[in-house]
């Protein structure tokens, strides 16, 4: 009889894909033993498989039975996916497979289970339109704190989650209250919401205060969206080594550009100034020069820093305060380039012809000394309205602002006709008063002298990308994908219902978009285009594959203008360093692959966390206007009603079809409008509308508005 052949060993751990054929072949269950068997695993290599098993476990790869027994999800109607609790308490689970249906689930069956967890869900009755399912697995938490209202009970006290995609109340005990009074904001940590527990166990891990208070609000906002907002211990440790002040040694080796006039032209209110700029006229054209802040020089890769900064990825503004990726240390002082004192900077030097072409760059380590720090009102004041006293004031730096406003003209002109999109859409800025507390929403004034520091800094930022590349040196782009053609579509058809007749193009085209808004401009639906038009592209994003830039139409494009506030800007300035220098790159491809990822999330939870802190200065504002008379433009039509965008005040509310009592209203949803059964009356986007603000609810963020009058429809 033939001795049965023994499989050698295999060399390394197998990859995820040879497990599962591995188990797909074994056609059912198995123990842990049996696939080291099956898999021919070595002992020496067994922890670190188990290792392996357990992370593919946890990811929903894998699901974990009784019997200590390892199976796959798609043979056991099992599902992994993000679920999303709806405010009535089922449950829509959102498959991470592409190809699989959304998976209803009932209240009662979702074990514990709160919006945002990645679950696993038994799948019950596969035969239906939209299958319905149980949890069985919570594989990851979405959220570690709530948000929430506390209310003291004689035995128990409950905190109720402002979010209401947690329809359930949370149980804190005498002991984990943390001195809460009743009525407080709060940040509570569930401790048990065992399968069990209809109503999970808490406790109080932050009192935040009185909810009218803006500053309650912020730190709402800042754990909601888990904003790393304190220093670690290592990070105040380094921040002792550094100087205060720039010292000579630091200087050393560099180019010393003090004698020019560098200014800061920035916001009233700015306290970090990242960039510096000059601009000298040539026989034939012009000289810019951008310092940006050498933050570089101070954080050095790997320290706690460093860490520290790429966790964060960005700097989060909130309405009378900030989130720093830095600390104050570096971001208000060191590296900022404050008036009259030097600075260690980053120098970009790119001439220009006549026509605003770009004929040579240069980049320099340099010492720079910013001789004024302006704001945009004082540029315009100098520039456009020509103000007397303003220009007998700052004389001396008349010539260079005039040689800045001439190039900015070019520059910008030439950006335009090559395609990039201009969107003409107003930006919030909310006014405080003495107290600190939120006295008004207005439309931040954009004028020539924004148009200066923006047309400067995209200038450097493609400068540098391109030089980099010419180079060789890995880095990562700011890249924008063109939309897709169905979105264009969508927007078309949408757009239609206002009287706007487009043609789609074959291919998107930035010069399309830009035509679309110019068409739209002074129209009373101009807004509603350009926002439309807007929520139709793609979210730019950090990558090391130089995919272009849709929006702004550059060869290649990066961000190199703000490093104090973005770490991607940092990537690119250590790789702008080892270029000068001649050193090896900075970064691998696969690390940056990472990077940007990582950054790119960063800078999308910043975004949602800084718009949803500007909804709560709304409802704050509003709830002291109930009574009074707004005009505003339909900008969405729902089967429940319709929101108006006021104009006065930036703030969005809705006019619920309970409050329309004339006749009743049908969506017309193709045309995006509500229609009156009697009168055929209609309420359509881009109508202009009179409302009045009836009611505010803070805790749940809703402006309610009740109709006074339809102004005009936009065609």
């Amino acid at each position: 009889m033939a001795k049965k052949k023994k499989k050698k060993p295999r060399v390394g751990l197998p990859t995820e894909k040879e497990i599962v054929a591995a188990m797909k072949k074994a056609g059912r269950p198995v123990l842990l033993r049996e696939l080291y068997h099956i898999l021919n695993i070595p002992t020496s290599d067994r922890k670190e498989f188990r290792t392996l098993v357990k992370r593919l476990t946890k990811e929903g790869k894998l699901v974990h039975i009784k019997g200590k027994r390892y199976g796959l999800p798609e043979q056991m109607q099992l599902i992994t996916g993000k679920l999303k609790v709806h405010p009535d308490g089922y449950g829509l689970l959102e498959p991470e497979e592409l190809k699989k249906p959304v998976v209803y689930i009932p209240p009662g069956r979702l074990k514990g289970a709160i919006n945002g967890d990645k679950v696993v869900v038994r799948v019950e009755t596969p035969t239906r339109k939209r299958p319905e399912g149980t949890v069985i697995r919570i594989l990851e938490r979405a959220k570690k704190y709530i948000v929430g209202f506390f209310y003291r009970g004689r035995r128990v006290s409950t905190v109720i989650p402002e979010d209401d995609r947690f329809p359930f109340e949370i149980l804190i005990p005498p002991d984990a209250t943390k001195g809460a009074e009743d009525g407080d904001m709060v940040v509570a940590e569930i401790v048990d919401f065992s399968p069990g527990r209809k109503i999970p166990e808490g406790r109080i891990i932050a009192v935040l205060g009185d909810p009218e208070d803006l500053s309650t609000q912020i730190k709402a906002v800042i754990y909601k969206y888990e904003l790393p907002f304190r220093f670690s211990r290592a990070v105040k440790k380094e921040l002792k080594e550094i100087p205060d002040e720039v010292r000579e040694e630091d200087k050393a080796g560099r180019k010393d550009f003090r004698k020019l006039l560098f200014v800061t032209i920035d916001g009233e209110t700015a306290k970090d100034f990242d960039d510096a700029i000059y601009v000298r006229k040539l026989p034939k054209g012009w000289r810019l020069y951008v310092a940006i802040a050498d933050v570089a020089h101070y954080v050095r890769p790997n320290t706690a820093l460093d860490k520290e900064a790429y966790e964060r990825g960005t700097s989060v503004y909130f309405p009378g305060t900030v989130v720093p990726m830095f600390p104050e240390k570096l971001s208000n002082n060191l590296c900022s380039l404050n008036p009259e004192v030097d600075r260690l900077a980053m120098v970009a030097v790119i001439d220009f012809d006549r026509e605003g072409n770009r004929r040579q760059m240069k980049f320099y380590e340099g010492v720079i000394k910013s001789h004024q720090r302006f704001t945009y009102n004082i540029v315009r004041d100098v520039i456009e309205k020509k103000d007397p006293q303003a220009r007998r004031k700052y004389k001396r730096f008349l010539g260079m602002l005039e040689n800045a406003a001439e190039l900015c003209r070019l520059l910008r002109q030439k950006r335009l006709a090559r395609g990039s999109i201009d969107f003409d859409l107003p930006e919030p800025e909310v006014i405080l008063d003495a107290q600190g507390q939120p006295e008004d929403i207005v439309r931040r004034e954009r004028h020539f002298a924004h148009f200066i520091i923006e047309e400067f800094m995209i200038a450097a930022n493609e400068a540098v990308a391109e030089y980099l590349t010419e180079k060789g040196y890995p880095i990562l782009y700011r890249v924008h994908e063109p939309p897709d053609l169905e979105k264009l579509k969508e927007f078309v058809d949408f757009v239609a219902t206002l009287g706007l007749e487009l043609k789609l193009p074959r291919e998107p085209e930035p010069s399309w978009l830009q035509m679309v808004i110019e068409m739209a401009e002074g129209k009373p639906y101009a807004y509603l285009v350009n926002t439309l038009l807007l929520r139709s592209l793609k979210q730019a994003k950090y990558s090391p594959e130089n995919i272009g830039h849709f929006g702004l139409a550059p060869e290649c494009y990066c961000h190199f203008t703000s490093p104090i506030r973005r770490y991607p800007d940092l990537v690119v300035h250590r790789a702008l360093k080892a270029a000068l220098k001649k050193k090896k790159p900075p970064y691998k491809l696969q690390k940056l692959e990472e990077m940007g990822k990582h950054l790119s999330e960063r800078e999308r939870i910043a975004m949602e966390a800084e718009r949803e802190a500007l909804d709560r200065v709304k409802v704050m504002l509003m709830k002291h206007r109930i009574g009074e008379v707004f005009d505003g433009v339909i900008s969405a039509v729902t089967a429940f009603g319709f929101f108006v965008d006021l104009f006065e005040i930036y703030v969005s509310g809705v006019v619920r079809l309970v409050d329309l009592a004339d006749d009743y209203y049908v969506l017309d949803e193709k045309n995006h409008r509500l229609v009156g059964r009697r009168t055929g009356k209609v309420f359509q986007l881009g109508d202009l509308v009179r409302v009045k603000v009836k009611d505010v609810n803070v805790s749940r963020r809703h402006i309610n508005f009740e109709l006074i009058e339809k102004i005009k429809s936009p065609n």
